[in-house]
């Protein structure tokens, strides 16, 4: 096994992975407790999600009996420039490096599909693939297996790639050898939390998701509360604020996939061509991106509360088409951004 260990972690380089380490299901006792009191804080906001199939969520050896290793994989997706640079274009649209190219679920879940299918020749054995869509915590398991550790900023960093990767697990039968769990090294640095526009870490290690800006351009259904609307800014999909501070992302390793480099349009997109979408229009812009998955209506009353922050008279035009839009809430957005501009 310490054989086929040595085999996976070099093959699982070669499929394009920056990092590829092992731990047990039950690796993580500590999941359960602090899912719970996620919920009970309501920082989980709507997605209502996170409270369903809790027995599965808080304790991964219950998801598969059967498994006896996760393979956890770190694939990096680290931006080729700075990603703060849009925030300070207020007439163009800041969306998040992830998700400015190819759906990265699709192109995760192919490697690890692949990567499942050497072992099984390899070895023997069953396996379930899993990136980000069913109830297993990526982060915790990652840093029981030695990816890295969970910063303050609740996301899986390393001394290694930095905070920029995505995570991917391998469920197998095997038996593999494991690594030991990362220790935490952020010190006494609160750079991640000093940056987040809305304060939305109540304490370190902690995110009240009800202020996080990546859950409400993405997962907030309706009218984001008018307190928080000023601190979007120009955030239109996502927010890269507490990522991009961390001075770990020195060790940042450049995207293999060339698929994860933005495409030239959705790298500062102007935010008067990005409110005139229509459904159609924006299904064919956003074809196989993850943006798609928010619907036209989402994403445009994002861009007006962007307009709307922007303080710039000319975009108020631009806002005033879209007062009477069929949407209850993009015209309530129209209306608001309106009233700040004329107010400006």
């Amino acid at each position: 096994m310490t054989d086929l260990k040595r085999k996976l972690v070099a093959r699982a380089l070669e499929e394009g992975f920056v990092a590829c380490r092992v731990c047990r299901p039950a690796d993580v006792p500590e999941v359960a407790a602090r899912l719970s009191a996620f919920i009970e804080a309501g920082y989980h906001g709507q997605m209502s999600w996170m409270a369903e199939r809790t027995h599965w969520r808080g304790d991964p050896a219950a998801l598969w009996p059967e498994a006896r290793s996760v393979i956890m994989l770190a694939e990096s997706y680290a931006p080729e420039r700075d990603p703060m640079e849009v925030v300070g274009m207020p007439d163009r649209g800041a969306i998040s490096v992830y998700a400015r190219n190819r759906d990265y679920h699709d192109l995760v879940k192919k490697r690890l599909k692949r990567l499942g299918r050497w072992l099984i020749d390899a070895a023997g054995g069953e396996i379930k693939v899993f990136v980000d869509t069913a109830p297993v915590p990526e982060k915790a398991l990652g840093q029981a297996a030695g990816l890295g550790w969970q910063g303050k900023h609740t996301n899986l960093l390393s001394r290694d790639w930095g905070n920029w990767a995505f995570l991917g697990s391998v469920f197998t039968t095997l038996d593999l050898p494991v690594d030991g769990a990362e220790i935490d090294h952020c010190g006494r640095c609160r750079a991640c939390l000093d940056a987040c526009p809305t304060d939305a870490f109540p304490a370190p290690y902690q995110l009240d998701a009800r202020r996080c800006i990546s859950y409400l351009t993405i997962e907030h259904k309706g009218p984001v509360p008018e307190e928080l609307r000023d601190r979007l800014g120009n955030r239109i999909y996502g927010c890269d604020d507490c990522l991009a501070a961390c001075p770990w992302n020195k060790f940042a390793v450049a995207a293999s996939d060339i698929r994860y480099a933005a495409r030239d349009e959705l790298v500062a997109p102007r935010l008067s061509d990005l409110a005139r979408l229509d459904d159609a229009a924006f299904r064919a812009m956003f074809s196989g991106s993850p943006i798609k998955r928010i619907g036209r209506d989402r994403f445009v009353r994002n861009v007006l509360y962007a307009i709307g922050n922007s303080g710039d008279a000319a975009l108020c035009d631009v806002a005033r088409e879209l007062t009477d839009d069929p949407d209850a809430v993009v015209a309530e957005a129209a209306r608001w951004a309106v009233d700040r501009l004329e107010r400006d």
